[in-house]
């Protein structure tokens, strides 16, 4: 008996041990390190690495070629090694007030920072993430005030045939009141899932921020899985998942569109809102700004507020040219039609001047002007990116239910 005691004090001593080592054994080294000035340095131990770099939105972007014009990369810059076989890479020059993301790449095989423990998904990608703050980043950071509850719930979708998971904002409050609250429904894109407007987006950060200064009305945000073959993130899901964007095996069978009653039954049914379009809005990004177009005109007397992010309003505008195209302007712009009948408070456009999808957009936009369908436009400088959605979210929640 005596032997036992002593084996397993020496295997708890071995477990313990171990457990220290991973929790107190990672890199001493400080990656990144953001100086006084705003300026970074990113750090790497890889004394056997011939070439070290690291490629992120802080750094000037490159253009890449797409089917629908060029897109803007992130931007790569090489790292210097020193004796100690650290290699490092300073800015220039200060970093505007934002959220960025980065990896590494070393001698061509793309790797996250171990020293920055903050990282997320985009897409099937894992990135390391930083904020600068001062400035427009203040939104997306986590302060002082009262903060809402992020819920992630699975609903019942009859027109999908199947459980769906969703993820819900409730603004501060909500848990110790029985008041009503209107619904504002926000969507990714063809890259994301239920998790990217959370994740990615800041959403809570920024909603919280908004209340608390009185920018924005307290409301409930619904965000989506917006791909009707996936129920949920890969994380979340209990089907074979493909590490692409919307992938998934399974073929749906109903379109977002025509499923998206059942997102608003369940809100409607399981929380305390405001009912009536007055009290709803939706909007997205790029795949999910094309979704809310289309879900606002096929629902064409449920939403008063509706946002395009990034996106050509009319989706068919992408394929101008193509057969049965013009089919599907003509058809699309008769429910604009409608929508426009029945009255809406705001039709929110937003677009970067080197977005891809800029001349879709403004194309778009010429259909409507031809019907007399009032919108908004805001155009921004740069691209098909986070940082300017991330902006866009911060404008037009404000807007909102006034």
């Amino acid at each position: 008996m005596k032997k036992i005691s002593i084996l397993a004090t020496m295997l708890l001593i071995c477990v313990t041990t171990f457990a220290q080592q991973a929790l107190w054994g990672g890199s001493q080294i400080i990656s990144p390190e953001i100086h006084e000035n705003n300026t970074v340095t990113f750090r790497l131990r890889a004394p056997k690495a011939v070439k070290v770099e690291v490629t992120g939105d802080f750094l000037p972007t490159q253009k890449m070629d797409t089917p629908y014009g060029q897109f803007d990369a992130p931007g790569v810059a090489a790292l210097v090694e020193n004796k100690e076989g650290v290699w490092e890479f300073t800015t220039p020059e200060p970093l505007a007030s934002e959220l960025y993301s980065y990896t590494f790449i070393v001698d061509g095989l793309q790797m996250n920072d171990p020293s920055n423990i903050m990282m997320k998904r985009d897409v099937a990608s894992i990135t390391n993430l930083f904020i600068i703050k001062g400035g427009m980043a203040d939104l997306y950071s986590v302060n002082d005030v009262p903060h809402g509850t992020v819920a992630r719930r699975w609903y019942n979708s009859p027109t999908l045939q199947e459980n769906r998971r969703i993820t819900i904002y409730t603004p501060p409050g909500y848990e110790n009141n029985k008041q009503n609250y209107p619904v504002f429904y926000l969507l990714h894109g063809s890259g994301g899932d239920e998790e990217a407007w959370i994740a990615l987006g800041r959403t809570a950060q920024i909603m919280d921020n908004l209340i608390a200064q009185g920018k924005a009305k307290p409301m409930i945000v619904v965000m989506t899985n917006g791909h009707t073959q996936n129920n949920a993130s890969p994380e979340e899901t209990n089907r074979a998942y493909t590490p692409a964007m919307g992938g998934g095996p399974r073929e749906a069978v109903a379109s977002m569109e025509d499923s998206f009653g059942d997102v608003i039954k369940f809100i409607e049914n399981n929380y305390r809102v405001k009912k009536g379009k007055a009290n709803r809005a939706i909007a997205g990004l790029s795949m999910g700004g094309m979704h809310s177009a289309t879900i606002s005109a096929q629902y064409a007397n449920t939403f008063d507020y509706v946002g395009v992010f990034s996106a050509p309003p009319i989706a068919a505008m992408m394929g101008a040219g193509n057969p049965g195209a013009e089919e599907a302007q003509n058809a699309f712009v008769k429910k604009l039609e409608t929508q426009k009948k029945n009255g809406y408070k705001l039709y929110w456009i937003a677009c970067g001047s080197t977005d891809f999808l800029y001349k879709s957009v403004i194309e778009s936009m010429k259909k409507m002007d031809e019907i007399g369908f009032k919108y908004t436009y805001h155009e921004s400088t740069g691209g098909h990116t986070w940082d300017n959605w991330r902006i866009y979210l911060s404008q037009f929640a404000p807007m909102l239910f006034n």
